[in-house]
C-alpha cells in the first residue's frame, strides 16, 4: 500500500512539473501562464524530490518500464529548463566582448547603474551611499516618488542632468547623468500611467549614445482603473510585452548609434518575450555566457529571477557587470562600466514571423490599455 502511494504521489508530482515546465509554450498573456517562465531554476531544484521517490521506489519495488519512462521525463524537464538557463552561465559563449580597464587606454568609458529602489523603502541616506561608491555617470531610479524625489534631491546638484517622472505607487523613473543630454523625452508607449526615458547623450570619447529607461507593467499585478481608482484584476502581460516591442523598434528605426536599454523588465532574461525583444532590437545582454546575475527578490534567495536588465548595441564592449545591495529595496541594482568598441552599423535583421509577432503583441497590448483606460496616445 506505501508504495502504491509513493508511485502516485510521484506520478502526480511529476505530472505537474511537465504541465507547468510547458504553459509558457501557450501563446497567452494571461499572467498565470506566463509568471511560470519566471521560476526555471527553482523548477530544476523541485525535481530532485520527484527524482528521488521514483529512485526509491524503483528499489524498493524492482524497476520497470514505468520508472524508466518517468527517469525520461525527469530528464527531459531538466533539459528544457537548461536549455533557458545555460546561456547565462560561463559555459555559453559571451555576446558582449570582454576588455581589461587598463587595456582600454584612453578610449571613452561610460558606468550605469540601474536600481529599482522600492517605493515603500524611505532609506534614503543608504541609497547616497550607494550612489557615492559607485559613482556612476548614469543613474536610472526607478519607482521614484515624490517622497523618494526629495530624499534624493541631493543628485541634484552631483549631476548636472536630470530626465525623468515623478509618479506614485512606484510608477516614477528618473535618469542622472553626468554627461550632456542632447535630446531627451519622456514617453508613455502603451500605458498612460508607465514612463519611458528616452535620451540623447553625449559621452566623451565615445560620442552620441542613445539611451532607454523602462519599468513596464508585471504581469500578475493588481493594477487600478484609471477613471475610478478601484482596483483592477490582476494583469496579463500584453501591456509589459507591447512596451518592449515598441522600444524594440525605436531601436530598429535608429540603428546607426550606439544604444544602451536598461530597467525593470519584470520579465526574464531567457522568456519568448526578452528574446524576441533582442532579437528585432540587435541588442545584446551581457550576461549571456557570464551570469544570471538575478536581482529580484533581493530578501529570498530560493525566489530569485534576473528581471533588471541592461541591453547593448554593438560599438560597446565590457569592463565590469556586477550586482549591488540597494537597502531596504526588494532589488538587487546592476552596475555596467562599458566602454567604446568599433561599431559595425548593420540593420537589425528579425525574421518576417518575429515582425509579425511584435505587431500582434504591441496590437494586443495597445487593446488591453485601452480595455483597462490607461492606453497612452503615443
Amino acid at each position: 500500500m506505501f508504495l502504491k502511494l509513493l508511485l502516485w504521489a510521484t506520478r502526480l508530482m511529476l505530472l505537474v512539473l511537465v504541465v507547468v515546465s510547458i504553459l509558457p509554450l501557450i501563446p497567452s498573456g494571461q499572467w498565470w501562464i506566463r509568471l511560470w517562465d519566471f521560476p526555471r531554476l527553482q523548477l530544476l531544484g523541485v525535481l530532485v524530490f520527484p527524482l528521488l521517490l521514483l529512485v526509491f521506489h524503483a528499489w524498493r519495488a524492482q524497476s520497470g518500464k514505468e520508472h524508466a519512462a518517468w527517469g525520461v521525463a525527469v530528464v527531459a524537464i531538466a533539459g528544457w529548463h537548461l536549455y533557458h538557463v545555460l546561456p547565462f552561465t560561463p559555459v555559453w559563449p559571451t555576446e558582449v566582448p570582454t576588455v581589461e580597464a587598463q587595456a582600454n587606454g584612453n578610449q571613452g568609458t561610460l558606468k550605469v547603474v540601474t536600481a529599482n529602489v522600492s517605493y515603500k523603502n524611505d532609506q534614503y541616506d543608504e541609497i547616497m551611499t550607494m550612489v557615492q561608491h559607485e559613482d556612476p555617470d548614469l543613474l536610472l531610479l526607478i519607482e521614484v516618488d515624490q517622497e523618494w524625489a526629495e530624499g534624493v534631491s541631493a543628485l541634484n546638484e552631483r549631476y548636472t542632468n536630470r530626465v525623468g517622472e515623478v509618479r506614485d505607487e512606484g510608477l516614477g523613473l528618473v535618469l542622472w547623468s553626468r554627461f550632456p543630454l542632447l535630446e531627451h523625452e519622456v514617453k508613455h508607449l502603451v500605458s498612460k500611467r508607465r514612463p519611458s526615458i528616452f535620451a540623447t547623450l553625449d559621452v566623451p570619447g565615445i560620442g552620441p549614445v542613445e539611451f532607454v529607461g523602462a519599468h513596464p507593467v508585471p504581469p500578475g499585478l493588481q493594477d487600478r482603473i484609471a477613471s475610478n481608482d478601484e482596483i483592477d484584476e490582476r494583469r496579463d502581460s500584453r501591456v509589459r510585452d507591447a512596451e518592449l516591442m515598441r522600444i524594440a523598434h525605436h531601436v530598429q528605426q535608429d540603428a546607426d548609434h550606439r544604444w544602451i536599454v536598461a530597467g525593470d523588465f519584470n520579465d526574464v532574461a531567457w522568456s519568448d518575450t526578452t528574446r524576441l525583444f533582442a532579437d528585432l532590437s540587435d541588442l545584446k545582454d551581457p550576461r549571456r555566457g557570464r551570469r544570471l546575475l538575478s536581482t529580484y527578490h533581493a530578501e529570498r534567495p530560493l525566489w530569485r529571477y534576473p528581471i533588471d536588465h541592461l541591453f547593448v548595441s554593438d560599438g560597446f564592449h565590457l569592463i565590469n557587470l556586477d550586482r549591488v545591495k540597494v537597502d531596504g529595496s526588494d532589488h538587487f541594482a546592476i552596475s555596467t562600466t562599458l566602454t567604446a568598441a568599433q561599431k559595425d552599423h548593420a540593420r537589425p535583421e528579425a525574421s518576417t514571423k518575429e515582425e509579425q509577432e511584435a505587431e500582434e503583441i504591441v496590437e494586443e497590448g495597445s487593446e488591453d490599455a485601452e480595455e483597462h483606460d490607461v492606453s497612452s496616445s503615443e
